[in-house]
């Protein structure tokens, strides 16, 4: 019987890397986010139509604000920081149309998936819900 068990479970031994990137992102804290966005506002009024975002900087919403995104099948929110750049003067992304730009070494991350050719880290998320026309982004 120990034989078998030790068989069944070897594989998921051997399946671990040592050297690969975890979920966890050494470059950026987990900070709360709780944030409610009326749609009926003109600030946010083109986050109505697909392909449109905005990025809110307010004091206190993520480590460098927030991009939320209507990728036409619902809403995608991603922190602006550079995910694969310490913090510094350099890594407050801009928004690029449906991209995010960082400044520090011109990479883009898409505002639909959070991810960019060739980086370690995707963009940090954060969940969306849509009740009417209020969009809530929260960890």
């Amino acid at each position: 019987m120990k034989k078998y068990l030790i068989l069944i479970l070897l594989p998921f031994f051997m399946g671990c890397e040592k050297d690969s990137v975890g979920t966890r992102n050494p470059f950026l804290p987990d900070y709360p986010v709780n944030l409610n966005i009326n749609l009926n506002l003109p600030t946010f009024s083109n986050l109505k139509f697909p392909g449109n975002g905005v990025l809110i900087t307010t004091a206190g919403v993520g480590i460098r604000g927030v991009f939320v995104f209507n990728s036409g099948t619902g809403y995608t929110a991603f922190d602006a920081a550079c995910p694969n750049q310490a913090l510094s003067d350099c890594s407050s992304m801009t928004l690029n149309g449906i991209n995010a730009k960082c400044p520090c070494d011109d990479a883009e991350y898409s505002l639909f998936t959070g991810l960019s050719e060739g980086k370690n880290y995707p963009m940090k998320a954060y969940r969306t819900e849509v009740n009417g026309n209020i969009v809530r982004v929260y960890n």
